[in-house]
């Protein structure tokens, strides 16, 4: 019997080590790794850059509370806020924290501003924002919800139709919460249309727009967050996964005027931002640009996206290619798991995304050579497991 709790569904392998791309099990076989551990590492296993930072910060002060100043805080928090054109940055531990924290943020900053009406959150269909029961409430998918009623009041779910959204809006809305690309609703990327129409209800009445990017933030789909290839803004972001390469940390970004309702005692994380995650984020972010990573994550992005075309082309059951940049998925006319049993066999790492949906998303470092490798691993699962399918 384990010890652990059986709310994961574990598969029968352990990895030992892993640098770059690749991942080793105990048995020291070699896997190439399409799933950055659920987009968290970006820049591979074991960036030397990320490493070193972690090795001299752990050697030197690991932990001191946000009771006291932390100044690496204050050196990440400058950068995201230059990149992101926001203001202010709360630190926090995960993604679900993150969203925790921007739901908190929007209800304080509109009631505040409006009155205590205003507290209600829009939520789109097939989105996913957390595991807590603020952001599981906010995540319009039963089966994430179901054992864990009565919900947290003061959500609604809208489809993804600006008519629809206008509709919906309330006098007690204050917020509208979406992901730029649904990665466990399928891989499905908002239209820079509808994220342009959505930032126009927003203003038009006087609504917080909270863009969580969780998953498709730092550099995942071509640029440093995905909300720029709209050419929109948020008044609230949030991050995680990648930030760190690997070492949990969450982000809360918002403008001046929104971040200014989180005043002393009002929100707090015993262990967000501590100068050992303050070290990894900084080393992660320096690196991104030092090593030109975003440029090479367009150009990958591009290659895999046409490589993936070309074999849905070639086999009937694939049906539909999906996603941005680095962040891909593509259809199929059954279940994928048998598909991603084969590829974990044959030594290539993906996940799902729903029954139907394979998720390929490779760290950002991903070269051409390891593209064609995943591509003709893949097409030899398809292959086989099309042949069984058939011979059954």
């Amino acid at each position: 019997m384990t010890h652990l709790m059986s709310n994961y569904g574990r598969l029968p392998i352990s990895f030992v080590r892993g640098q770059g791309t690749r991942l080793y099990d105990e048995q020291d076989n070699e896997y190439l790794d399409f799933t950055s551990g659920i987009a968290v590492t970006n820049l591979g296993h074991c960036h030397p850059n990320v490493t070193a930072a972690l090795q001299e910060q752990a050697a030197t002060l690991v932990h001191t509370s946000n009771l006291f100043q932390i100044p690496k805080q204050e050196a990440v928090a400058a950068k995201l806020c230059e990149l992101s054109g926001l203001d202010q940055v709360f630190f926090c531990n995960s993604g679900a924290e993150a969203n925790e924290a921007a739901i908190k943020l929007a209800r304080k900053h509109s009631k505040e501003k409006y009155g205590e009406h205003k507290f209600e959150i829009l939520t789109l269909e097939d989105g996913f924002h957390g595991r807590t029961l603020a952001t599981v409430t906010a995540t319009p998918r039963k089966k994430f919800q179901e054992g864990f009623a009565p919900l947290m009041p003061g959500f609604r779910y809208v489809p993804k139709d600006l008519a629809a959204i206008e509709a919906a809006i309330s006098e007690n809305t204050c917020a509208l919460m979406m992901e730029p690309v649904q990665g466990e609703g399928g891989v499905l990327p908002l239209t820079p249309e509808f994220l342009q129409g959505v930032r126009a209800l927003c203003d038009k009445h006087g609504l917080l727009l909270i863009f969580d990017e969780v998953q498709t933030g730092i550099g995942r789909t071509g640029t440093m967050f995905a909300f720029e290839q709209a050419g929109v803004q948020p008044d609230i972001l949030t991050l995680a996964k990648a930030l760190g390469n690997g070492i949990p940390v969450g982000a809360t970004l918002a403008k001046a005027e929104v971040a200014s309702a989180f005043t002393p005692g009002t929100h707090g994380s015993t262990f967000g931002g501590t100068p050992l995650v303050m070290a990894a984020v900084l080393a992660t972010l320096e690196t991104i640009e030092s090593e030109n990573i975003l440029q090479n994550a367009k150009e990958m992005g591009i290659e895999l996206g046409l490589r993936l075309q070309g074999l849905i082309e070639q086999h009937d059951c694939l049906l539909e290619l999906r996603g941005l940049g680095l962040l891909r998925g593509v259809t199929m006319d059954r279940p994928v798991a048998p598909l991603i049993n084969k590829c974990r066999e044959l030594g290539l790492l993906v996940l799902s995304a729903g029954e139907n949906t394979l998720r390929i998303i490779p760290p950002l470092t991903v070269t051409s050579q390891d593209i064609h490798l995943a591509i003709k691993i893949l097409e030899q699962a398809v292959q086989e497991v099309a042949q069984g399918v058939a011979q059954a």
